[in-house]
């Protein structure tokens, strides 16, 4: 199903009343698809246009993968097999994340959430719902030939072709109960990533403007 058996914490911090103060008023986006779909740059070219701050999920783990902590070294073997790291890591990870820049009018939340207990512990941490979900929909093939083009550009140690198609389907095995959970709450917007950047990033903007 690819989550790894670990001793990361499965649970996120709660947040203090203050914090969720701090937490209430920004814009709250999240981003998703599979690695390879370009997420990464339009949620660059989004956070540039609107002011937002971009949260990239992918580069906060392999930042943290490359410090010679524990919990580094654990994260580095978990995502090395293509699984996924423990809920409680990624959330506290996020929430830190949004808490250090309490200026920003909105976040751009990049590869978040993974699995349905992502999504439903977020709410429960922060004490609400992200404003909108846009999920970049993108073929199979195509996101394992741009992974493998981005690990021999970037060098990157999870971008090898078995790393990739297992990542590739613990994604899909995870990401429909989530997709289905925003449905539900009219949260989801879907863009059709196969065209050229500046098309995607046209269609971006279209859902964002949407929200102001």
């Amino acid at each position: 199903m690819g989550l790894c058996n670990s001793s990361l914490p499965q649970m996120g911090r709660p947040l203090r009343p203050q914090e969720k103060d701090v937490l209430k008023s920004p814009l709250i986006i999240f981003v998703m698809g599979g690695p390879g779909c370009g997420k990464g740059t339009q949620c660059k070219n989004m956070a540039t246009k609107y002011g937002f701050c971009h949260v990239g999920l992918g580069q906060l783990l392999r930042q943290e993968a490359q410090r010679g902590t524990r919990r580094g070294r654990q994260i580095r073997d978990i995502m090395l097999q293509g699984l996924l790291v423990p809920t409680g890591v990624i959330l506290d990870m996020v929430s830190d994340n949004l808490l250090s820049r309490p200026e920003s009018r909105g976040f751009v939340i990049d590869g978040f959430p993974r699995e349905l207990k992502q999504a439903k512990e977020f709410e429960r941490i922060v004490g609400r719902a992200p404003n909108m979900v846009i999920v970049f929909d993108c073929s199979m093939e195509t996101m394992v030939q741009r992974v493998l083009h981005r690990g021999q550009l970037e060098h990157r140690a999870d971008d090898c072709e078995a790393a990739v198609r297992q990542r590739l389907d613990t994604h899909y095995s995870l990401c429909q109960p989530i997709l289905t959970f925003y449905q539900q709450k009219n949260l989801l917007r879907s863009i059709l990533a196969e065209e050229a950047p500046e098309n995607i990033f046209a269609k971006c903007c279209s859902v964002i403007e949407s929200l102001q």
